[in-house]
């Protein structure tokens, strides 16, 4: 991938215009709202995208100038977001390292649904000596009960990860 690539693949946070955290998209996809007057820049990286004529900085976060009406705080169930809540570490053993997998705590055969609830991400390790049994009847123990995160939670994960410019916007300091 160029290096172009990787700026423009950038994860943006998108503020609702009241500010309220309300999405994720890419750093092209902030530029191109950006470009359409539809978006203001509140945090940039430290990047920019350079045309002949143009030199536009690559936003970090963006707000919304018309608010959007939208309630809700769900995530959606699916594999990319139990490896985020997760923070892709296997809740059995603890490691992060080799192939992960998603494991049903209870299995489907004795009545396991798929529901936040019920997924925890696994190392390939510990989903075979698990098997198609319990934890406790495998001997394994989970690191932490899973729950259902909300938007914010999701949002939260990314701050964590390097992303320190989304944390006052995500209720996780003050405002500066």
């Amino acid at each position: 991938m160029s290096y172009t690539g990787y700026i423009l693949d950038q994860s943006v946070l998108v503020l609702n215009a009241n500010y309220a955290p309300l999405h994720i998209c890419t750093a092209k996809r902030a530029i191109c709202l950006h470009y359409l007057e539809k978006i203001e820049i509140i945090e940039s990286y430290k990047e920019k995208i350079h045309s002949p004529s143009v030199q536009v900085p690559v936003p970090s976060v963006i707000k919304l100038r018309q608010i959007v009406k939208y309630n809700s705080m769900a995530v959606i169930l699916n594999r990319k977001n139990i490896f985020q809540r997760d923070n892709y570490i296997c809740q059995y053993c603890g490691t992060s390292s080799g192939s992960l997998t998603v494991d049903h705590i209870i299995p489907k055969e004795q009545g396991g649904g798929d529901n936040w609830e019920n997924l925890v991400t696994a190392c390939l390790q510990c989903n075979l000596k698990k098997g198609n049994f319990s934890p406790e009847a495998a001997g394994l123990h989970l690191q932490k009960k899973p729950n259902r995160p909300n938007r914010i939670q999701y949002f939260q994960q990314f701050a964590k990860n390097g992303k320190s410019s989304w944390k006052p916007y995500l209720f996780m300091e003050a405002l500066r």
